[in-house]
């Protein structure tokens, strides 16, 4: 069908034009629809980046900011936002969803596929697309080529002059002995470390270019999180640092010395599903945002895949901690807990805290049980102080303990920071107008945050208040049901060229769940079907089912074939009623 109009409120990556329809005729487009939130939308900017390059500029990129948070509707938040993640293509700001109503998006991220004639081909929801992308645009290349209608020269990407700072987007930050501190300086890809000051630069770690390398020279990629290991460990490892590193689905570690780096857990391949064993360096990770000593082993904040993971230096292993990879916000036993992006951990004794950002929660783990103080769900959000189980928060990142014994947060869609008090039960605001903190450093009787949008970091005025600010919603459209009996039709096709691998047996799988979980009479759990029937419980009339599904494929007719694996997870908000669908069908599009 014909491509909808491209509607929003200005551009960014263009130099100042406008981009129309008819500016990309003769491109092959891919629009990207994401917020700058949302870790599956990062996943997939440095998926389309081997695209770019690949097809050069027959090939044009249009991300589409559709937002989520209130603060991401800010157009100074995205600007910095395109920065900070290295977008290398024009970007349309669409904070009030025109462009994608027009192009019925439902999930973040979606892709939309447009031929050099203007017409939209192809959509698909959701990461993992990579190849599929590859084969669609390089056909359209070849016919368009063949047709005369394909234009391979010029861009309109117009790149922004670099800025001059001495962090640019730091991320997490940790005190060293002897009072300096260690900064992730995420978008120059390096550590930097800070005399006492917070400004004197003492020493950097890492080239500053995007990569992966080991050695005295070592790469980094958008690196975040960072912990010290203790001194015995430390001892037997033969390296003081562990570092989250970030979009190379690393965990690298750091001898302080000398800025020697090995990679300590991670293949670099994004993790996908399970592959049997536990040994670190075997191991696939996705996004580690962040890491704590707790119960003797290193926790990585795994936001990639909504959960957390142990690292075990001295066995060099690693695995599940907690979470079950299903995004949403859910108590209990660590095996069965749902999380959403979680983004900052801080240890205190027999209870890990946890900054679960797409929730907005404030959660904390103790005695093998997950608890939440602080957040309502994945689109409730706000700046809202008081009893805990009032208060909003909007996107934290960052947690750390205080001396006094309070949890302070870093609110970072709220440029705040925040208190909660154990004792009390009660949420405060001690400090606002921060630049997107991201993370809280307690350094003795001063508390240092890591103001990452100011490029910087800084020990705010701290004047204790309580702020009753808005409550918002986010609202999705409801599927109607009907009552009793729902048939679940997960629909999947084999890529061209590519076949179900049986090698371990069945090649399919699909995991359902609900919120509330009563919502669900009959039919939740793992099944090695693509159908099968649920029974939704009398008394309920709305929830979200949770499905994730994957199968896996294999080449055909190759020598040696590559192996693939198709996984997506929906959330599908529902409500039951009599003149609702007997059948819910989800398309897994390889």
């Amino acid at each position: 069908m014909r491509a909808a109009r491209l509607e929003g409120r200005g551009w960014l990556n263009t130099g100042g034009k406008r981009l129309d329809l008819d500016s990309l005729k003769g491109k092959v487009v891919v629009l990207d629809f994401w917020t700058f939130c949302c870790i599956n939308c990062l996943h997939v900017l440095d998926e389309l980046r081997p695209l770019e390059a690949k097809y050069g500029d027959a090939l044009v990129i249009i991300g589409v900011h559709s937002p989520k948070f209130e603060h991401e509707r800010d157009p100074q938040a995205l600007a910095a936002a395109v920065e900070r993640y290295g977008v290398e293509h024009p970007v349309l700001d669409d904070p009030d969803l025109k462009t994608w109503d027009a192009y019925a998006a439902r999930a973040w991220p979606t892709l939309v596929v447009l031929d050099p004639e203007g017409y939209a081909v192809s959509t698909m929801a959701g990461e993992g697309h990579v190849e599929a992308l590859d084969r669609i645009i390089g056909d359209l290349v070849a016919v368009h080529t063949a047709k005369g209608t394909l234009d391979p020269e010029g861009s309109p990407y117009v790149a922004a002059p670099p800025a001059e700072t001495a962090l640019r987007f730091p991320g997490k930050a940790i005190e060293l002995p002897g009072g300096d501190v260690l900064v992730t300086d995420s978008a120059r890809h390096r550590l930097v470390r800070l005399g006492p000051d917070l400004t004197t630069v003492k020493g950097v770690i890492g080239t500053g270019t995007r990569g992966r390398a080991d050695g005295a020279a070592p790469e980094f990629n958008e690196p975040q999180g960072l912990v010290l290991l203790p001194a015995d460990v430390a001892a037997k490892a033969g390296y003081d640092l562990v570092v989250a590193d970030t979009v190379n689905h690393l965990l690298r570690g750091v001898r302080l010395a000398t800025g020697e780096t090995v990679t300590v857990a991670g293949t670099g391949a994004q993790w996908r599903m399970d592959n049997g064993t536990d040994a670190a360096l075997e191991v696939d990770l996705s996004s580690p945002w962040d890491l704590a000593w707790f119960e003797g082993k290193v926790i990585v904040a795994m936001a990639g895949i909504h959960q957390l993971w142990y690292f075990d230096p001295a066995a060099g292993t690693a695995g599940v901690y907690a979470g079950t990879t299903v995004e949403s916000l859910k108590d209990g036993p660590l095996d069965q807990v749902w999380m959403a992006q979680p983004s900052g951990l801080a240890a205190d004794g027999d209870r890990l805290w946890i900054a679960d950002a797409e929730t907005s929660a404030l959660r904390y783990v103790e005695d093998g049980e997950m608890h939440t103080v602080v957040g309502q769900g994945l689109f409730d959000f706000g700046h809202l102080d008081g009893p805990a189980a009032d208060a909003l928060m909007q996107h934290p990142l960052g947690v750390a303990v205080l001396p006094d014994g309070r949890v302070a947060v870093a609110d970072t869609y709220n440029g705040a920071l925040r208190a909660y008090d154990p004792a009390t039960g009660a949420v405060s605001t001690l400090a606002s107008g921060l630049a997107e903190p991201s993370d809280v450093l307690a350094l003795g009787a001063r508390v240092a945050v890591v103001e990452s949008a100011a490029h910087r970091l800084a020990v705010p005025d701290l004047a204790e208040a309580a702020v009753a600010g808005e409550h918002h919603r986010v609202t999705r459209k409801r599927t109607k049901v009907a009552p009793g009996r729902l048939r679940l039709d997960v629909l999947f096709a084999p890529a061209p060229g590519q076949k179900l691998d049986y090698t371990f047996g069945s090649p399919v799988q699909v995991t359902v769940s609900a919120d509330p979980p009563q919502l669900l009479a009959e039919g939740a759990g793992r099944t090695e079907d693509l159908s099968r029937e649920l029974v939704l419980a009398d008394g309920i009339e709305r929830g979200v089912l949770q499905v994730v599904a994957q199968a896996a494929t294999c080449d055909a007719e190759a020598e040696h074939p590559a192996c693939h694996l198709t996984r997506q997870d929906w959330g599908v908000p529902v409500e039951i009623a009599r003149d609702g669908v007997p059948t819910l069908k989800l398309v897994l599009r390889s």
